[in-house]
């Protein structure tokens, strides 16, 4: 999962792109990237780290030009390699910069279909790389020496007809602006928006709206599934429906995890999607375990706050904030190598004694990914004096490969592969556990947008709306993820590249 935005306004926009990045943080902390414009000439500063560690007075100076695009990253291909972070950049046709979060499902065949009948190279393992190629590919095929956004439209197009998986991008062209587009199947979220000035319309596109309210800009609407737009350099807007059998099936885990509770997602406020899967958690306790001795719900921050906050209000429960979070750790979920996240854990939460000793207490967090940072939290509960330790998920047990763009671990890696809820709930260390049921959590999330039939739950049932995902490729995903490939990559990256920094 990354974050991406793209501005063109009436003067220079890398403050603005600075302040989006820092807005959509949370959807990547490895690298962050930003490419400007001026003058048909191109600025790029892009590194490991946070947006602040990126970017320094010295590179915001050189970073100038009315239009830009910028990244937040954490890998989706197994590697931490700066060589990765983005945007990425090909000097043909054009000049062409590109930044994309999601994840190609058919990347090994374009790989092989660019080198042989397109001539190109692609010299990373990122699919952001190969995704900028066959962009770049299809709007050469145009074959004019100046382009209009009817050829920008035609080149999506093309990118469409090739490329399978989940993934929203924003490109830049010099000397003739931005564009914008999301899969066919609106796995990977994307929103627009504008803003008016003295001097003209300035424009946005970015991953959630929460980057585009916090700049000043008023949000437009969602991108559609397939459906691209153009923002020429003088400040024009095009849009156009470029796949031919768009469908609608956005990820489902936007709701539960990664999107900021104050963004809105094809429609979906994310707060009261977040509410009602309190709600509809809190039935299920009811109904499955009337007799309860709860005596106070906590929420594991941040994320599940919302739900538990109303799950504690439906039962009619106290609600207290037992765990004190160090903001200046990162999410455990995207960090590399379980000894890291494991360790992180503790320096990221503390628990507050008075709120846990001899009581029942029921956790409450968004989801239960590998489970270790829940049994951890379990076992704080325990030293805190905890009499007894619930723990409920809003989400259903993650058992199956994501491939639309979140970095899951291996399929052998999730706590919920190959177990049952006890399973699970024993090598938690829980004294009881519950999860949300896959029909509630569709329901939860459908409510705020009933125009949408289906949505990606694939990491839940192992169903892919894309339909194209077979075990060979499960398997070589599988092999790819777990986090001792992951270490390999790493090393080799390093090995080759000696960690170049284009400081």
């Amino acid at each position: 999962m990354c974050g991406i935005i793209g501005i063109v306004g009436q003067g220079n926009v890398n403050q603005l792109i600075y302040d989006g990045l820092t807005v959509l943080q949370h959807r990547g902390q490895d690298a962050a990237g930003m490419v400007t414009c001026d003058n048909g000439h191109f600025n790029l500063r892009k590194s490991n780290g946070l947006v602040r560690d990126v970017f320094h007075t010295r590179h915001m100076l050189r970073l100038v030009g009315n239009m830009g695009i910028g990244h937040v990253r954490y890998p989706t291909a197994g590697s931490f390699s700066s060589a990765e972070a983005q945007p990425f950049y090909v000097n043909s046709p054009y000049g062409i910069a590109l930044a994309h979060n999601g994840n190609l499902t058919n990347v090994a065949q374009l790989k092989d279909d660019i080198f042989r009948e397109d001539l190109r190279h692609i010299n990373t393992n990122s699919d952001s790389e190969v995704l900028l190629n066959v962009f770049a590919h299809e709007l050469q095929c145009q074959g004019k020496l100046n382009i209009d956004h009817n050829d920008i439209f035609e080149a999506v197009a093309g990118v469409h007809r090739r490329c399978s998986g989940g993934y929203a991008a924003v490109v830049i062209i010099p000397n003739y602006g931005i564009v914008g587009f999301r899969d066919p199947s609106g796995i990977r979220p994307a929103v627009f928006g504008q803003r008016k000035t003295k001097e003209g319309a300035e424009y946005i596109v970015a991953s959630e709206s929460v980057a585009i309210d916090s700049l000043g800009f008023e949000v437009i609407r969602d991108l559609a599934p397939g459906e691209a737009i153009f923002i020429s350099l003088e400040g024009q807007m095009y849009t156009k429906q470029c796949a031919r059998n768009p469908q609608y099936a956005p990820c489902i885990f936007e709701h539960v995890y990664f999107a900021r509770p104050d963004s809105i997602i094809d429609g979906i406020s994310v707060y009261k999607a977040r509410l009602r899967m309190g709600d509809l958690l809190a039935n299920k306790i009811m109904r499955v375990l009337p007799e309860h001795d709860i005596d106070v719900v906590i929420p594991i921050p941040d994320t599940s706050r919302t739900t538990a906050l109303q799950l504690a209000n439906k039962m009619g429960m106290k609600y207290r904030e037992g765990f004190i979070k160090n903001r200046y750790i990162g999410r455990t979920f995207i960090m590399p190598g379980q000894s890291q996240r494991a360790k992180s854990v503790r320096q990221k939460l503390n628990a507050i004694d008075l709120e846990f000793k001899d009581k029942v207490v029921l956790l409450v967090d968004d989801s239960i990914v590998r489970g270790t940072t829940s049994k951890q939290i379990i076992q704080m509960a325990r030293e805190a004096g905890a009499r007894k330790v619930y723990f409920a998920s809003a989400a259903p047990p993650v058992r199956h490969a994501n491939v639309y763009g979140i970095d899951m671990p291996s399929v052998r890696e999730l706590i919920g592969h190959g177990r049952d809820d006890d399973g699970i709930c024993k090598e938690i260390g829980a004294d009881w556990l519950v999860y949300q049921d896959i029909e509630d959590l569709i329901e939860a999330v459908r409510q705020g947008n009933p125009e949408i039939k289906r949505f990606d739950v694939s990491c839940f049932n192992g169903e892919y709306v894309t339909g194209d995902i077979t075990p060979e490729y499960l398997q070589a995903l599988e092999d790819s993820r777990n986090d001792e490939a992951k270490k390999k990559s790493d090393a080799a990256d390093n090995a080759v590249l000696g960690m170049h920094n284009n400081d």
